[in-house]
């Protein structure tokens, strides 16, 4: 093990339970980790369930899938992750989380090899807002560790991905390779065949008003603010203005109003 001598890794993996992987190829604890409280999350209780159950087995050293959480912006994906985090590695001690950025994405094969042979803790690789432009070789590399390599993913780990795009790539790429391809069913499904090998796909879609205003209510009850009639209406003026209405506006809104009645909230 050349970036960690057995002792200082078990160490780190006894003392904390969430890391990032830093681009010199270490794991760098996170002290604070924090998130939105589980049940403060509305609106997606189809996507809670699919990713607690998932979560929940893997837990338990069953065969589980890894997971893509594709869709619009705002709407919960990176939060649950991080959130059923929490939750579960309060109940379970073997679980780990390691946060992979987009740009490191090519140490994940590193990251396998520190800790593929670890039998006391299940690792779950967090990677956020992933997608490409183009199938290079960061692309390659995620498709291979995913299914179909010649190192198998190890059964200690997970990979938990979100994306805004529900292929991890852009739609007209696919749509000019359909109209313009000599070979258009090869073509097509190299771009789609990244996110056919996850075995979850939960998809996240902009919320009604009336989930909307849920969750500003759920948040209020939660953090003792009263809100009138005028400042409940104003929450829909305000993700009006934003061109969105999201649990991350929702969240906005709260700190807003939090701030001018000069109350204290954090996660």
């Amino acid at each position: 093990m050349s970036i960690y001598t057995l002792f200082t890794l078990k160490f780190y993996l006894n003392k904390y339970v969430a890391f990032i992987w830093s681009p010199n190829n270490r794991l760098k604890p996170i002290n604070n980790f924090h998130s939105i409280n589980f049940d403060l999350l509305l609106g997606i209780d189809r996507q809670k369930k699919t990713l607690l159950e998932n979560t929940t087995n893997f837990a338990k050293g069953n065969f589980t899938n890894n997971a893509l959480l594709w869709g619009s912006r705002g709407n919960g994906k990176s939060s649950l992750i991080k959130s059923l985090f929490i939750k579960l590695s309060k109940k379970y001690d073997n679980l780990r989380l390691i946060q992979l950025n987009k740009e490191n994405i090519n140490s994940i094969t590193k990251i396998y090899n520190l800790v593929k042979n670890n039998n006391k803790y299940r690792f779950i690789i967090f990677i956020d807002d992933l997608s490409f432009e183009k199938i290079d070789n960061e692309y390659k590399i995620i498709k291979s560790t995913l299914d179909g390599s010649i190192q198998y993913q190890p059964k200690n780990i997970i990979l938990y991905i979100t994306s805004n795009r529900r292929h991890l790539m852009p739609r007209e790429m696919i749509d000019n390779e359909r109209s313009s391809a000599i070979h258009t069913d090869e073509s097509v499904e190299e771009k789609i065949s990244l996110s056919d090998r996850f075995g979850l796909w939960i998809g996240f879609h902009n919320l009604s008003q009336e989930d909307y205003l849920n969750i500003i209510k759920k948040y209020c009850d939660y953090y003792n603010i009263n809100l009138n009639d005028e400042e409940m209406k104003n929450s829909i003026k305000w993700s009006l203005q934003r061109g969105n209405r999201t649990g991350r506006t929702a969240w906005q809104y709260i700190i807003e109003i939090a701030a001018k009645k000069d109350l204290k909230i954090s996660f």
